[in-house]
């Protein structure tokens, strides 16, 4: 019986180990950057075209160049609030190297060490190009800062266990796009924008019961995560919309059956209405080039 224990003990101490270090924080490579130099003018086409105003502007003036942060994002897994990004240097993110922001996007890691909750979209982000997001913090660095203190997210147990989050970006923080066929330039940057930046993919796809994204049912529709209602689907046999129908909605915000987006889509069409066009018709022909 003994040997039973000591062999059980061995075990356990071998599968915490390995459960420790699988759940180790990863960090951006700083060598992916080494030679870059930030342009701020391009800096924020990024950050609108990555949706950083809509979660993260000031809840109370609405100033989407003050990232105080403070918005509620209800899920089945419990509530987050969403962080102060601005310049300040104490509750914002003044003062990150260039590599400490990517870890950030790319990896869902804090200057810290910890582990980011996937309400933050890396999972997305994780595809950004290192001149993005280089350009992205030299548009940041120029917005102001705000003092305001972050608040707690309220997470039940076990989610409010971070160091599991790095055993959950096993699973699902992953290096390859969803849609690996993308022929012709203009698609490809539609994925890119679709995909990546604009982390389309995390409200209109499903989740499974870890809160991972199903691939298998890319953007056709989900719950909304407060519990209220659906968040459509936008591929091409659901919406079925015309290149023009797409591209015109994300500018205008109007559908061809002339509604209009509302909620939080109306915070994105802010957003992508301020893009070239090029990039609206690129998104549109990504959503087209569907299955």
């Amino acid at each position: 019986m003994s040997k039973l224990l000591k062999t059980a003990a061995i075990l356990a101490i071998l599968g915490g180990g390995t459960a420790w270090w699988l759940s180790r924080p990863i960090h951006a490579d700083p060598s992916d950057f080494e030679g870059l130099t930030g342009d701020a003018t391009h800096g924020e086409q990024v950050f609108l075209a990555a949706g950083c105003a809509s979660c993260h502007m000031n809840e109370e003036t609405k100033e989407k160049t003050v990232l105080t942060g403070g918005m509620e994002l209800p899920s089945p897994f419990g509530s987050f609030v969403v962080p102060n990004i601005s310049t300040d240097p104490e509750h914002g993110i003044g003062g990150w190297t260039v590599t400490e922001f990517a870890t950030a996007l790319q990896k869902g890691v804090s200057p810290k060490g910890q582990h980011y909750y996937p309400a933050f979209p890396y999972t997305s982000y994780t595809h950004m190009a290192a001149q993005d997001i280089v350009d992205l913090k030299a548009y940041m660095d120029t917005l102001p800062a705000s003092s305001q203190e972050n608040a707690d997210h309220d997470m039940p147990f076990p989610f409010n266990i971070r160091r599991s989050l790095g055993l959950w970006k096993q699973l699902y923080l992953k290096d390859s796009y969803v849609v690996t066929n993308t022929p012709g330039s203009e698609i490809e940057r539609g994925r890119y924008l679709v995909e990546a930046m604009g982390h389309c993919g995390e409200c209109h796809t499903p989740r499974d019961q870890f809160g991972g994204l199903d691939r298998s049912a890319w953007l056709q529709g989900a719950p909304n995560p407060s519990g209220k209602g659906e968040i459509p689907g936008i591929t091409r046999g659901i919406l079925n919309w015309s290149k023009e129908d797409i591209a015109y909605y994300l500018s205008s915000g109007f559908t061809p059956d002339y509604d209009s987006a509302g909620g939080h889509m109306a915070l994105v069409i802010e957003n992508t209405s301020k893009l070239p066009d090029e990039d609206r018709d690129a998104i549109a022909a990504y959503l087209l080039a569907l299955p």
